[in-house]
């Protein structure tokens, strides 16, 4: 407030400075006379004694009711949009925390309604249970352990395993192949027994393999630099020592090995799970890792399909709903299937969509305790399948999941009751000692 007066006396004084100056202007020009107080009479008049008090009393009034501080620096800007963000942070956090609760509490419930819990696959080389995302860097992890027991075979699966171009990989395999071959034939040809890396063939067709050279080291290649003609820099070869008659042969069987090599993959795991009689058999719930979309495509087609179910019936022929259902078939990576048995109890397994009929027959036949006697099984619709039909299980309308019906062959079991025998006993106790009730 002092300094809004001080601002106003500034003012007065300059506007009573009187007319300014241009600085064009001549100032030898004698500038008018100011009579002094002196010489003559002030016009001005001091106010009146009541008017001072006024004043006095106005100005009293002023400084007891100051007007409020408004608040316009740029930290109090600052402050005041930090605690704006605080705030809605901290509201966003409450929200989401509410959020991810329900969405834990609706993932606990997807999962104990779930036919099965998941997709699983088995390691071939230590019996791990894996599941799709963490199967590919086991089998790596696993296959690279091995090159302290059998740096040959680890070499060998590591080229049929991490290379996922056959061609590439049928051509390294030819080249060392030829390598092989010629140092056989002439053992004592030491421009055989040296692979220099820069060169074309070797870096087009070896190199850009993996474990191809690691290959060439478990057969005895080393690494040295040698000098090359014309070259003032010495270059990098895999060079073989004099091989004797045996290690040449040895060489060849390993070889041999590389030639019959096939990548190591996962093996699907059946999951093989029992259950009591249940009315809810044909009840099916499916994890995402069934289908060969993503969820939310999957919720949409859903969605469509449902809408659409009896227009299409209407306007398609069945020519064209059959065309339609084998094109839907194929989004499908896997298929859940349950054999009801004559006892009632259900066998579960866990197939590729696109598994032939004999992998679902030798699955039923392996959980059997007389796997040995002929059986057929019956698909939805009463259709028989046959064993003998290299047949995909998509083919056969048998995905994403479907209950069939398991049947001993009359034939042999009226033999087996002419014959004064008991019916065969069905499930293997193994299988029994975990079986369950369908929810």
């Amino acid at each position: 407030m002092k300094k809004f007066f001080d601002d106003i006396k500034k003012d007065i004084k300059f506007k009573s400075a009187g007319p300014g100056k241009k600085l064009t202007e001549d100032t030898s020009t004698k500038p008018e006379k100011v009579q002094s107080s002196s010489s003559g009479k002030n016009n001005r008049h001091a106010p009146s004694e009541g008017a001072q008090m006024a004043g006095a009393a106005a100005l009293a009034r002023i400084e007891q009711h100051q007007r409020p501080k408004v608040h316009t620096s740029q930290d109090a800007i600052r402050n005041q949009v930090k605690r704006e963000l605080q705030a809605e942070a901290a509201a966003q956090a409450e929200k989401e925390k509410v959020h991810t609760t329900e969405e834990t509490q609706m993932l606990v419930k997807d999962l104990t309604n779930l036919s099965v819990s998941g997709v699983y696959f088995t390691c071939p080389l230590t019996g791990a249970t894996l599941t799709k995302s963490r199967r590919e860097v086991h089998i790596k992890e696993a296959i690279l352990m091995r090159f302290e027991e059998d740096a040959v075979e680890a070499s060998v699966m590591m080229i049929h395993t991490f290379n996922k171009d056959k061609e590439k990989v049928k051509a390294a395999v030819d080249i060392i192949s030829k390598y092989v071959e010629n140092i056989f034939k002439n053992p004592s040809e030491e421009k055989y027994r040296k692979i220099k890396l820069s060169n074309k063939v070797f870096q087009e067709k070896v190199r850009c393999v993996e474990g191809g050279r690691e290959f060439l080291q478990s057969l005895g290649f080393t690494s040295v630099m040698l000098p090359v003609e014309g070259q003032e820099e010495e270059e990098e070869f895999l060079v073989l020592p004099v091989q004797s008659p045996d290690d040449l042969e040895l060489m060849k069987e390993r070889r041999d090995r590389l030639q019959r090599g096939e990548a190591v993959r996962a093996q699907l795991d059946r999951q093989a799970q029992v259950f009591r009689p249940s009315p809810n058999a044909q009840r099916f719930e499916l994890p995402p890792e069934f289908y060969n979309l993503t969820a939310e495509e999957l919720k949409r087609e859903q969605q469509q399909r449902s809408d659409l179910v009896e227009k299409n019936a209407m306007l398609r022929t069945k020519a064209m709903r059959e065309k339609e259902e084998q094109r839907a078939r194929r989004k499908y990576n896997y298929t859940l299937l349950r054999i009801r048995l004559p006892d009632g109890h259900l066998l579960q397994g866990t197939f590729y969509a696109w598994d032939r009929l004999p992998v679902l027959f030798e699955f039923v036949r392996e959980s059997l305790v007389d796997g040995w006697q002929p059986f057929e099984l019956i698909a939805p619709g009463s259709q028989k399948i046959q064993e003998s039909d290299e047949v995909a299980l998509a083919e056969c309308n048998l995905v994403p999941a479907a209950l069939l019906t398991f049947a001993w062959d009359a034939a042999v079991q009226a033999d087996i009751a002419a014959a004064g025998g008991k019916s065969p006993s069905l499930l293997k106790p193994e299988l029994l000692e975990s079986i369950q009730s369908l929810s």
